[in-house]
């Protein structure tokens, strides 16, 4: 008997902390979906989705600015509905699957319209604009963490962690490229998109870190300044980006790194201890209570992002590696109990837990929540 094929919208713009989780999920799903992909233009899913799940871009932006402006752009989010609506009923959508941001809003609103059912997936503690505003009327709420339900009366949250690439399910062993030594590795990195300041302060310190022979990779993002190739050297590698990031993770001493979603995850799935620097900037201050998740538990440092922070930076990195001191024997004791804390986190597979939400809605008489 031949099987019915169901089509998906997925619903999922922006950052990798958006995109990566939902490829994650429809790269795991069974051969029962046909993939449809709504994303925005100029942003990042435009090279991240494989042609293969049809995409389709909005030409919207995020509502930020000043009152006037602020309407403005609410005003186009809300007329965006339109061409939503268009898709979903020219592909004969049957579920959407979003991630958060600020593209759920012509989602979720298409889809109630039409009477389709729709998941949303929060992978930050605290539920960005959308998923707060607008996740009562979705079918279910999948969270990322047990702490995000409280955020979100009235809902139908189900808590199955953030799915990550599939690369960080394996073991992995330290790439070729890695600075070799017993010193330890420290991997920098400021998300999908880089983080200019961290940048910034890191090379003001990389004399610092020479002196003491750190390992060090350091994640640019996608803006190259080619005044840190200057500095590459045995020790030291500047990249822009890299796809073996969960085999740096796995094999590295020490994480430093913004806090977004994405970040906190994949530091948790692979056990780092960490310092993190949340942008300051976040939205909802998201980041810094994704960074107080690990830091309130001892396995991370959090840092703010100020006028002292290289200052900061340096004599964190003193006190966690014991460099005032002689005792070789407890050189390392502040990571040691880092890693322990980190260790505590109960992990599941949330792949499965979500793919088994999705194909839920393969049967033939579901009834919508």
């Amino acid at each position: 008997m031949k099987r019915k094929i169901k089509n998906l919208l997925v619903a999922a713009s922006g950052t990798g902390g958006h995109i990566f989780p939902a490829l994650t999920i429809v790269d795991n799903l069974h051969s029962n979906w046909k993939i449809n992909w709504l994303g925005i233009q100029n942003r990042c899913e435009i090279n991240l989705v494989p042609q293969e799940y049809n995409l389709f871009t909005l030409n919207i932006v995020s509502p930020q600015g000043n009152n006037l402006s602020l309407m403005i752009k609410y005003l186009q989010l809300f007329i965006a509905t339109l061409p939503v609506i268009r898709i979903m009923i020219s592909r004969k959508i049957q579920l959407v699957f979003a991630t958060g941001g600020y593209i759920s809003v012509p989602s979720i609103i298409a889809a109630k319209l039409l009477n389709i059912p729709i998941i949303i997936h929060e992978s930050n503690v605290v539920p960005g604009l959308a998923t707060k505003y607008f996740g009562r009327y979705c079918n279910f709420v999948l969270t990322g963490f047990k702490e995000t339900a409280s955020y979100l009366k009235g809902c139908n949250v189900v808590f199955t962690g953030t799915p990550l690439r599939k690369q960080f399910y394996i073991n992995n062993d330290i790439p070729s490229w890695v600075p070799v030594g017993n010193q330890p590795l420290i991997i920098i990195m400021g998300g999908s998109q880089g983080a200019q300041v961290i940048n910034d302060v890191i090379y003001n310190l990389l004399d610092f870190l020479n002196d003491k022979d750190f390992r060090i990779v350091h994640i640019l993002g996608n803006k190259m300044d080619s005044k840190f190739n200057n500095k590459k050297n045995a020790n030291y590698i500047p990249i822009g980006f890299t796809n073996e990031i969960a085999a740096l993770l796995q094999n590295c001493d020490l994480v430093i790194s913004r806090a977004g979603s994405g970040a906190i995850n994949e530091i948790i799935k692979t056990r780092s201890p960490s310092i993190l620097i949340p942008y300051p900037n976040a939205k909802n201050n998201h980041q810094e209570k994704n960074a107080l998740i690990l830091s309130s538990i001892g396995c991370s440092i959090m840092i703010e992002q100020n006028k002292n922070l290289e200052i900061t930076l340096k004599k964190n990195l003193q006190r966690i590696f014991n460099m005032q001191s002689n005792d070789s024997k407890n050189q390392y004791k502040i990571l040691d109990i880092m890693k322990k804390n980190i260790s505590e986190f109960d992990l599941k597979d949330p792949r499965q837990e979500i793919k088994k939400i999705i194909n839920y809605y393969t049967k033939k008489n579901y009834k919508a929540q």
